[in-house]
């Protein structure tokens, strides 16, 4: 997985109107914490941020001012409801070899058997354990050929080699079902668009 390198500066200032102040100079405010040391405030990157946030998981190099760099994985990411930008992120503080519990997209591929059939996914992530250098990108299973009442469990998904799952294996991820036809009109009422009968 790719490893993205952002520069962080220390946060010394709290509050809203300090945060605002932050996000109007494109930084966005941030918590770095784990390995039971104490929370750091930081300040991100804007833009940067944003773009490595794309990648689930993404494994973040932290050149913070004063210190030396660190290794983190976002836990937490809040945006504004209405324009999308990011208020806040927390940042995990993880070591190259350690084993993390993450959440990774669940892709699936292959044609349904022929047929009204829908796939739901009951899951979009999968709850992993893999190393913090190494955590996969998504997961992908196949659901070829599966016909209405087949489930996929996570046990059914194949996983990298190093990770595992954090979740009952029998847990249901996906699952197909026979799509509702629509109901017919009741007798007596106009179909949509036609005028009602005259008496």
């Amino acid at each position: 997985m790719s490893e993205v390198k952002l520069t962080a500066g220390i946060r010394t200032e709290f509050g809203k109107g300090a945060a605002r102040r932050v996000r109007r100079a494109d930084q966005v405010p941030g918590v770095l914490y784990g390995h039971g040391t104490d929370p750091v405030h930081v300040t991100l990157p804007g833009h940067e941020l944003l773009l490595a946030l794309r990648t689930p998981n993404v494994l973040i190099s932290l050149d913070i001012e004063g210190r030396s760099p660190e290794l983190a994985i976002p836990k937490a990411v809040q945006r504004d409801p209405l324009k999308g930008f990011l208020e806040h992120v927390d940042l995990l503080l993880v070591k190259r070899g350690e084993k993390v519990t993450v959440e990774v997209p669940v892709q699936a591929e292959g044609e349904l058997a022929p047929g009204n059939f829908l796939l739901e996914h009951v899951l979009n992530t999968l709850s992993v354990e893999a190393e913090a250098t190494h955590i996969p990108e998504s997961v992908t299973v196949s659901v070829a050929g599966l016909e209405a009442g087949a489930s996929v469990l996570a046990k059914d998904i194949p996983l990298p080699s190093g990770t595992t799952l954090a979740v009952d294996e029998d847990t249901v991820v996906l699952q197909v079902l026979a799509a509702q036809a629509e109901e017919p009109a009741a007798e007596g009422e106009a179909a949509e668009g036609e005028e009602p009968a005259e008496a």
